[in-house]
């Protein structure tokens, strides 16, 4: 449990978990007190997911870059466990809600565009850090929000995270994301910090 400890410690897991609650919390009176339909937008819903796993970026690599590549532990392993954890813990804070006036799903949603932004963070963190890691599915996800395309394939897919929960395109493209993802960052690593951003620790 020791071991344990010390791994969420620096892994800054406590605060990005408090920011997290915090988010949904935040999220959650927003819809609660503007809307007086008792199930979240699906822009809301998706916008909130993105939000979480931007809280959670953090938690991608250590304070040392060197210990985060040491053969005398099973980095593959814990990454993707580490992973695995995140899913679950965006996944259930956002079912904690079905059990509210305002609640965030449907789960199917939840899980698709949770997995599937998760994968996409943890690329970026194994190509170009966990520091900047957040920048593509901010990006990628705030275009699909504002300009969704349902009309053809490519546009189902290019827009994934604002698709129906039933769509096959989207549930196909986040899976693809989500396991590139988990695999990249579970055998590589986060990339390495540039000297400016390893001072800045």
């Amino acid at each position: 449990m020791k071991g344990l400890r010390l791994y969420l410690r620096s892994r800054r897991a406590p605060v990005a978990i408090g920011t997290a609650a915090g988010i949904l919390v935040l999220m959650w009176v927003l819809w609660e007190t503007n809307s007086d339909s008792p199930e979240a937008g699906p822009q809301m819903v998706v916008l909130s997911i993105l939000l979480l796993v931007a809280a959670l970026t953090m938690t991608l690599s250590g304070p040392d870059d060197e210990l985060d590549r040491t053969a005398a532990l099973a980095w593959p392993a814990r990454r993707a466990l580490h992973l695995l954890t995140a899913l679950v813990l965006i996944g259930g804070l956002l079912l904690i809600t079905q059990l509210t006036g305002a609640r965030f799903g449907p789960m199917s949603l939840v899980l698709r565009d949770t997995a599937g932004l998760l994968g996409l963070t943890a690329l970026s963190a194994a190509v170009i850090g966990t520091a900047r890691a957040w920048f593509p599915p901010l990006g990628w996800t705030l275009a699909a929000v504002l300009f969704p395309q349902g009309d053809n394939l490519l546009g189902r897919v290019l827009t994934w995270q604002a698709q129906e929960p039933s769509s096959r395109a989207a549930a196909v493209t986040a899976t693809l994301l989500a396991l590139t993802g988990l695999t990249a960052y579970a055998v590589t690593g986060p990339a390495p910090r540039a000297p400016a951003d390893a001072a800045s620790q």
